[in-house]
């Protein structure tokens, strides 16, 4: 299997599971990544998952085999390929759930691509980065609308037209990493972040990542219009009334087990 998926309670571990080629994306790669994340709901048993890498690298970008069919691909299946690349990144982007990457080693390419679409990323101090792609003559673009969300347009001017590799303090400097810890730390901060997950609302937190989507692509009466409906039907939800009325009431809401932090 080039995907590992385990379970522990609420929390969804997805591993990249090709260490042997440093994690890069093949056809089946791709297809395992999509059909997870489109499996996933918001009223299943996951509250947070966590993407990560076997060996020694979270993800290298291409595999070099793969590649070297795209160099005899025409043009319509460079098409076809390429809209299953961005299915799978469109998929994670829309998971909802909270998505928390664990870089390690580094991430190239592609592998750029996963850590924007997660929502925490928790990076080892010594992780490489890079937007590598005209390096090979190509570009990071179906990456671009998650990379550039991220880093914004300044950042990217830099690191898609240079290729340029860049540092983890680097990567959170301009917003792509969260956190960065020395490796030896990456599970323990990575194991904060979802116990702060938690205790947050499951419908709520889908709600919120939908709201950050429209909001960011979105401005004036539409933005302020979708804001005023999310509220409203927040308050009015289950979920809602069971979260303000146990907040009234000095206790815990249902969602948050007794042995929750």
């Amino acid at each position: 299997m080039s995907l590992l998926i385990t379970t522990d309670g609420s929390l969804v571990r997805v591993t990249l599971n090709r260490p042997e080629v440093r994690n890069a994306f093949n056809e089946e790669l791709i297809a395992e990544l999509t059909a997870w994340a489109e499996s996933v709901k918001v009223d299943g048993a996951a509250r947070v998952a966590v993407l990560s890498g076997a060996g020694k690298m979270f993800c290298a970008g291409a595999d070099l085999t793969w590649m070297s069919k795209m160099v005899a691909y025409t043009r319509d299946e460079n098409v076809r390929d390429a809209r299953a690349m961005a299915r799978m990144f469109e998929a994670l982007d829309r998971l909802p759930i909270p998505l928390i990457g664990r870089v390690h080693g580094a991430a190239l390419g592609g592998g750029v691509g996963l850590a924007a679409v997660c929502d925490v990323v928790v990076a080892a101090e010594d992780c490489a980065f890079g937007f590598t792609e005209v390096k090979l003559g190509i570009l990071p673009a179906v990456i671009s609308p998650y990379a550039i969300a991220k880093i914004g347009a300044s950042a990217a001017r830099e690191l898609f037209l240079t290729g340029a590799r860049f540092s983890a303090a680097r990567a959170k400097e301009i917003g792509l990493v969260h956190a960065v810890a020395d490796e030896s730390e990456l599970d323990r901060v990575v194991a904060k972040y979802v116990n702060d997950l938690a205790t947050s609302a499951p419908e709520a937190v889908a709600a919120a990542k939908a709201l950050i989507a429209h909001v960011s692509c979105n401005e004036g009466t539409s933005a302020i219009e979708y804001t005023i409906d999310a509220i409203a039907d927040r308050r009015v939800s289950s979920e809602g009334q069971e979260g303000m009325s146990a907040f009234l009431a000095k206790r815990l809401p249902s969602w948050i087990s007794r042995g929750s932090s």
